[in-house]
């Protein structure tokens, strides 16, 4: 089986990541991955972590971490696929498949609505997951809901309780949304658990990825370890029954 990480932060575009592009791409390559989609947080409006950058030139850096890792992903056999997590009321959305140009000939979406700006992206040929959808941090003033502008849920995320992963799957099965899985890692080669996606045939590009997705061909997986120097292996996934 061909794997794949879909939610991956890397430093310095991710301001909370302390893994470089260079560690988690050597990471997951020691692992076998075929590939990982870099999905840094993006903001639409000026950015509050790096408040002395224009809007363009934030999309220059945070595209600059994607941009390093597929030239190093050349050199050491890994693909990269582009990606970005956006957030809406504590609410996260990765968006996978939109590059630089895409985001710089788009200046107006610092003024779109949310729901606006996923459809538009959706339409443009990006994949949309919601992810960690039933988080409860206390930064997270409410749980909102998006199933009429995303394409998935991301079920698993080894950074959220079972109940809240449980929930997630709920909500995917009862929209009849697909299901993606995700490490949301921060830390690359320390993390103890990871999740992804994995298909029997390779991915070539993101638009690969979307007619895999909804032809069936992609299934979820998550792997853990029982120390930070052991080997990962397979677990199998079981969902917390709900009340």
């Amino acid at each position: 089986m061909y794997r794949y990480e879909t939610h991956l932060h890397t430093s310095p575009a991710s301001k909370c990541a302390s893994a470089t592009v260079k560690e988690s791409l050597e990471f997951y390559k020691s692992l076998g991955y075929d590939g990982v989609f870099i999905t840094n947080h993006y903001t639409k409006v000026k950015n509050s972590k790096f408040p002395d950058m224009t809007q363009e030139e934030f999309i220059h850096f945070f595209f600059k971490d994607y941009e390093d890792a597929l030239s190093l992903s050349r050199k050491i056999g890994i693909k990269v696929f582009p990606g970005a997590e956006l957030s809406f009321e504590g609410n996260h959305f990765l968006v996978l498949g939109l590059d630089k140009d895409w985001f710089l000939a788009h200046p107006e979406l610092r003024e779109m609505k949310f729901s606006d700006m996923l459809n538009l992206m959706r339409e443009e040929g990006a994949f949309v997951s919601h992810a960690h959808p039933f988080d409860e941090r206390g930064f997270i003033n409410h749980i909102k809901l998006m199933p009429r502008c995303v394409d998935a849920v991301e079920v698993i995320n080894v950074q959220k309780n079972p109940f809240q992963n449980a929930m997630a799957n709920f909500y995917a099965d009862a929209y009849g949304l697909l299901k993606t899985a995700g490490s949301d890692n921060h830390i690359a080669g320390k993390s103890k658990k990871l999740a992804g996606i994995q298909c029997e045939e390779p991915i070539e590009s993101v638009a690969d990825f979307i007619e895999k997705a909804k032809a069936g061909k992609i299934s979820i997986f998550q792997i853990e370890r029982e120390d930070r120097e052991s080997e990962f292996k397979d677990v199998s996934i079981e969902f917390q029954k709900l009340p």
